[in-house]
């Protein structure tokens, strides 16, 4: 069973950092394309930033530009996300996904077949 956990969300002040965490288990996926989307209050869920099967092919939202770096290691079949300069509108819900076979970053929800639970974070103005 095919499972992604994520870890390192919470309460952050405006400008302060966090580093998500998402485990991978069930099946590697260093073939696969990786990333996290995010979906705040009333909001639709968004894509935030995703990287190819080699760590490279990096995309971001333009909201996080210059604020969030992506990262993988596939040797622990785990992708993380640093967080920098937040603010409150990155407040939501992050959730980890993974593409069951292509390796290519795309910023659609539907083309990842594997969600973790999401991780709270909320950013204090």
């Amino acid at each position: 069973q095919v499972q992604l956990v994520e870890s390192g969300g919470g309460l952050v002040q405006a400008g302060g950092s966090l580093r998500l965490s998402c485990a991978a288990s069930g099946r590697t996926f260093s073939s696969n394309a990786m990333g996290w989307f995010r979906q705040a209050p009333t909001k639709e869920r968004e894509f935030v930033s995703g990287l190819n099967w080699s760590g490279g092919g990096i995309a971001y939202a333009d909201s996080v530009k210059g604020r969030f770096t992506i990262s993988r290691d596939n040797a622990k079949n785990t992708v993380y996300l640093q967080m920098n300069s937040l603010r409150p509108e990155d407040t939501a819900v992050y959730y980890c996904v993974a593409k069951k076979w292509g390796a290519s970053v795309t910023r659609f929800a539907h083309e990842y077949e594997y969600w973790g639970q999401g991780t709270q974070v909320t950013v204090s103005s």
